[in-house]
């Protein structure tokens, strides 16, 4: 044997997450029968079937990126380069996505590019209406309603004053990413169902997304104390591919989605110690306190006071 073969094992070199494959073509697959086939029959009933493959080809996307479910990062990227979702370039959400996972960061208004809380500075020289806007955004019904469209400006303003500043790889994601949507928005011209129609259902499935990510993250004094732990098993927990047990994605981010479950039940002393017991029963919990009620305030509440 010599030492390539001894580094990299032929059995790790044909790995397929076959899980993961079929998912990426039964989406695909949804996808395309809601446009072409389910549109053309009844335009009401494409939608929540198309809205379900936009939200989990988000999902699949967010997998990709973490190495599934090829060995072959340029194989499994080529799965999920188009974004139907139109919404967010691939190589955006990649790069923004793995430096989010620096636990050390998280929340943190500058360094976290997920995170919904402001500097309190900053938060102090907003005007009233913006103020209001971002309180709304922090109840889960003000982030489904309002959030996609607040998250898509603010990413396209960081995004445009980056590439001025010529940051090429940012650059490159939207170049990249353009043909893809001009593709998408092609294909749904020429089929039956309305293309106003289908961009009400990237914003619903942007909207959806929402849920997921609404408490992922807490202000905690220690990192290991932000991440959340959401014991559902319905739909939702499906269509995010248990990302919401957070922290044990935040823990072993290589770990494919269908394995997360039976690593959480073997585990769960450890990782409700790790994350200080932050705790959701159910989406259904998150739902009853959280639709009209604000989770947090939007200025981080533990941001030190840099003028003191």
């Amino acid at each position: 044997m010599n030492g390539t073969s001894a580094r990299f094992p032929i059995s790790q070199a044909l790995r397929i997450e076959w899980a993961t494959f079929g998912l990426i073509t039964l989406c695909y697959a949804g996808w395309a029968a809601a446009v072409f086939w389910i549109g053309a029959a009844s335009p009401a009933l494409a939608v929540p079937v198309l809205v379900l493959a936009l939200v989990l080809h988000a999902s699949l996307t967010h997998e990709v990126c973490h190495g599934h479910p090829f060995p072959s990062r340029i194989a499994s990227e080529a799965l999920v380069w188009i974004n139907p979702g139109l919404a967010v370039p691939y190589l955006r959400f990649r790069d923004t996505h793995l430096a989010h996972h620096q636990d050390s960061i998280l929340t943190d208004p500058y360094d976290d590019p997920e995170s919904n809380y402001l500097d309190p500075a900053h938060w102090g020289r907003m005007p009233i209406w913006a103020q209001a806007l971002r309180r709304a955004n922090n109840t889960l019904a003000g982030r489904m309603i309002l959030g996609p469209i607040l998250g898509q400006v603010a990413f396209m303003e960081g995004d445009w004053r980056a590439i001025r500043r010529g940051e090429r790889q940012v650059l490159r994601g939207w170049l990249w990413h353009l043909p893809g949507a001009a593709l998408v928005l092609a294909l749904v011209y020429v089929s039956p169902l309305p293309l106003w129609l289908y961009l009400v259902c990237c914003y619903a499935a942007l909207s959806v997304l929402k849920i997921r990510t609404f408490l992922e993250h807490r202000a905690h004094e220690r990192a290991s104390g932000r991440t959340v732990i959401i014991e559902d098993r319905g739909l939702l927990a499906f269509l995010f591919l248990n990302n919401n047990l957070h922290v044990v994605h935040h823990m072993h981010p290589k770990v494919p989605w269908y394995r997360l479950p039976a690593l959480y039940a073997q585990n769960k002393a450890r990782y409700l110690a790790r994350n200080d017991g932050y705790l959701y029963r159910s989406y259904g919990q998150i739902f009853r306190q959280f639709l009209w009620r604000a989770k947090d305030p939007v200025p981080h509440p533990l941001w030190p006071d840099r003028d003191g």
